[in-house]
């Protein structure tokens, strides 16, 4: 009877031993938790105010009130017995339960889909909830994230016309209730920040066509917007910019003064930056400036039209294609302290040509040398004037340049005014779009 007594007692310290070893080799029954950590449980109770979960190895938890929201919609069909995740609030509440939240694992949870969704570059359907100047404000999972205008595909970004905030702000808003494809461009949970993209879509859709193009290639397609700074031409489901300069080689004022939305242009691609192409259409016409010499000559008296009236002179219209530069030094035979006391846009003057640079689509237009030498006679307009003087061709420039003049004004002024008035480098091109 001892004997057999003895051996159940040694057989039970056996299992308790084994039992005690599973336990120890569990790191979950090691770990007391602590407030933020996050913990696996079974549900033993639901309803809709109240969830209790068995934390094996612990106690109970309760989950109560607005911490039943989960945040990444995977809890929303729970049943007894379910096994779920939840976050830790504290350790023992007044009933002496671990109290926990299901919002702040969801929240967690949400944060982690973004992050593996970023990794792999997959496309999220976002709706619009509201807008402002800078950009939309979406929700991906309850986590609030931010489309900037920047990174709005071309055919919902907003081209308006002189730049006028409150429209921009009109047309973004027309966006609200939206449901719109884009890619997580960037996130910082810590933060709170998630920036998406649409345009990175339209670009990996784009790659493949724009892979058959190359710089010097010409292309035709339909202007689908005007802006200040230049036109935009849709072709083969891809769309270019025509900055202003690169419009006509005279200067204009606004591409609606030569170009309308809808007409059809021919273009040449002259840079290609990620998704973005710079076109030119001037670059397919012949440039006016290579024969300047058989029409003109320094020395000759012309008349012309002023086009702008600007604080450093005159720009004139010789004909439909050269235009120059009187300078306010050069425009009467006294200082000026005004050029628009001289006169108005439209207001027809002679002057005597100073200068011209065909290289750099520069004429210098002098109204003082006019005044100065009234003896030598004004010769016939330049359209129809013959001139005697040596042709000055040169090769066509490869430059966007402006009818500008060279005479003693400042170098500062002359930059300005032959080629600040409508050249932009690329990179301020794509700040523009």
């Amino acid at each position: 009877m001892k004997i057999a007594t003895k051996k159940l007692k040694a057989k039970e310290e056996e299992l308790q031993d084994t039992e005690f070893a599973r336990l120890l080799a569990d790191r979950q029954y090691l770990t007391i938790p602590k407030s933020g950590d996050l913990v696996k449980g079974r549900i033993i109770f639901i309803d809709r105010h109240e969830i209790r979960l068995d934390i094996p190895g612990y106690r109970a938890g309760v989950v109560r009130g607005r911490e039943i929201i989960d945040e990444s919609h995977e809890l929303e069909k729970l049943r007894a017995g379910d096994d779920v995740e939840a976050t830790v609030l504290d350790l023992e509440n007044e009933n002496g339960d671990m109290e926990l939240s299901f919002r702040s694992a969801g929240h967690q949870r949400a944060w982690d889909r973004l992050a593996e969704l970023h990794r792999a570059g997959t496309q999220i359907q976002v709706k619009v909830l509201e807008a402002n100047k800078g950009g939309l404000m979406v929700s991906v999972d309850r986590i609030p994230g931010f489309l900037p205008v920047s990174q709005l595909a071309p055919e919902h970004y907003p081209r308006i016309s002189g730049g006028d905030k409150g429209k921009i702000l009109e047309k973004l808003r027309s966006f609200i209730g939206m449901m719109i494809a884009v890619k997580i461009l960037d996130l910082a949970e810590g933060e709170e920040k998630l920036i998406l993209s649409e345009k990175s879509i339209w670009e990996d859709s784009q790659r493949a066509v724009l892979a058959k193009y190359k710089i010097g290639d010409v292309i035709e397609g339909a202007i689908t917007a005007l802006t200040d700074f230049g036109a935009f031409v849709r072709f083969d489901g891809l769309e270019g910019l025509v900055h202003i300069s690169e419009i006509a080689w005279q200067r204009i004022d606004h591409p609606k003064d030569l170009l309308s939305v809808g007409e059809t242009a021919r273009a040449e691609i002259i840079g290609m930056e990620g998704s973005k192409i710079f076109l030119s259409m001037k670059r397919l016409a012949d440039d006016p400036w290579k024969n300047v010499g058989e029409r003109y000559h320094v020395g000759q008296i012309v008349r012309g039209k002023v086009l702008k009236v600007n604080p450093f002179g005159f720009f004139v219209e010789l004909d439909k294609d050269i235009h120059g530069l009187a300078h306010i030094s050069e425009l009467d035979v006294k200082a000026v302290p005004d050029p628009s006391a001289i006169a108005s846009i439209g207001d027809e003057l002679e002057f005597k040509i100073v200068s011209i640079e065909p290289e750099h689509h520069r004429l210098g237009l002098s109204r003082k040398a006019f005044l100065e030498a009234p003896s030598e006679g004004a010769e016939a307009p330049a359209a129809e004037s013959a001139p005697t003087a040596p042709n000055e061709q040169s090769p066509a420039p490869t430059a966007v340049g402006e009818a500008a003049a060279e005479t003693p004004a400042p170098a500062a002024e002359q930059s300005a005014a032959s080629e600040g008035e409508q050249s932009a480098p690329p990179a301020e091109v794509a700040s523009q779009k």
